[in-house]
C-alpha cells in the first residue's frame, strides 16, 4: 500500500513537472485514481503540493511563474475583476454593439448587463459565450476560428473576416500585463489578432483590467496605452488618452 502511494505521489510530481498547473479532474484522470484520492494524497503531502481553488501546484510555485490557465485564473482577484466590469458597464449604452475579450475578467460584466438590454455582443471566447447564451435579451455574434483550450478561445482567419463585416461602438478588452511605457501585453500570441484587428475597427476602446496586472509584462505585446481611451480597474477608471 504505502509502495503504491509512493508511486502515485511520484507520479503527480512528474505531470506537474510538465504541466505546472492540474485541475484535480485532470490530474485523477492521468493517474487513474478518485478526485478524492488525489485531493487527500496533496494534503498529505504539503511540503510537495499546494491547492489554488480547484488546481493542484507543486509547493513554492509562485502565481507569476506559472502557466496561463482559464480555471486557475478565474479564481485570482475574482472580486477586483467584478469591480472593474462594474465601472465598464457604465460605457455600455442601449443599442451598442460591443466586444468583450478573452480571460476571465469581462466574463463578470455579462451578469451585470440589465434586462433588455438592447445590444449585441461580439466574442471569441466559450466561458464569455456560455454566458452569453443563458441570455436571449442578447444577440451574440460568436468569432470562429482555431480553438486554443489554454483560453477556452479561437483565433484565425474566420474570426478575422467576420470582424470586417461588423460594426462595433465599444470594445472592452483585457490584458495580463499593463507597462504605462510599452502598453498592454498577453500571455498567448494567438490573441494579439484578434485584439489588434478590435482596436482599429471599435469607435472606442477601452482596457479592463485589476491592478495586479499592472507593472506586469507577458510576452505577447498587442497595443500601445494610447491605443484605450481608459484604464478601468477595481478602483475605477484613468483616462489614458
Amino acid at each position: 500500500m504505502a509502495d503504491r502511494k509512493s508511486q502515485r505521489v511520484a507520479a503527480l510530481a512528474d505531470a506537474l513537472g510538465e504541466h505546472r498547473v492540474l485541475h484535480v479532474r485532470r490530474a485523477a484522470e492521468l493517474l487513474k485514481v478518485s478526485e478524492m484520492t488525489i485531493r487527500r494524497d496533496v494534503a498529505n503531502n504539503p511540503a510537495s503540493f499546494q491547492f489554488l481553488g480547484g488546481h493542484i501546484m507543486l509547493a513554492g510555485e509562485r502565481e507569476g511563474e506559472a502557466p496561463y490557465e482559464l480555471g486557475l485564473a478565474a479564481n485570482q482577484h475574482a472580486s477586483a475583476k467584478r469591480a472593474a466590469c462594474r465601472h465598464a458597464l457604465k460605457h455600455v449604452a442601449r443599442g451598442d454593439t460591443i466586444y468583450l475579450d478573452c480571460g476571465t475578467t469581462l466574463v463578470h460584466l455579462v451578469e451585470m448587463l440589465p434586462e433588455n438590454a438592447d445590444v449585441s455582443v461580439v466574442c471569441c471566447a466559450m466561458n464569455v459565450a456560455e454566458r452569453l447564451a443563458r441570455r436571449p435579451d442578447i444577440r451574440m455574434i460568436m468569432l470562429g476560428g482555431l480553438y486554443h483550450p489554454s483560453t477556452a478561445s479561437f483565433s484565425g482567419n474566420p474570426g478575422l473576416e467576420t470582424l470586417d463585416q461588423l460594426g462595433i461602438n465599444i470594445a472592452l478588452l483585457s490584458a495580463a500585463g499593463i507597462d504605462f511605457t510599452r502598453g498592454a501585453t498577453c500571455a498567448h500570441f494567438h490573441e494579439v489578432p484578434i485584439k489588434q484587428k478590435v482596436i482599429g475597427l471599435a469607435q472606442r476602446c477601452h482596457l479592463v483590467a485589476d491592478r495586479s496586472k499592472i507593472g506586469v509584462q507577458k510576452p505577447a505585446f498587442f497595443a500601445p496605452m494610447s491605443a484605450f481611451q481608459s484604464l478601468i480597474t477595481e478602483e475605477g477608471e484613468q483616462r489614458v488618452k
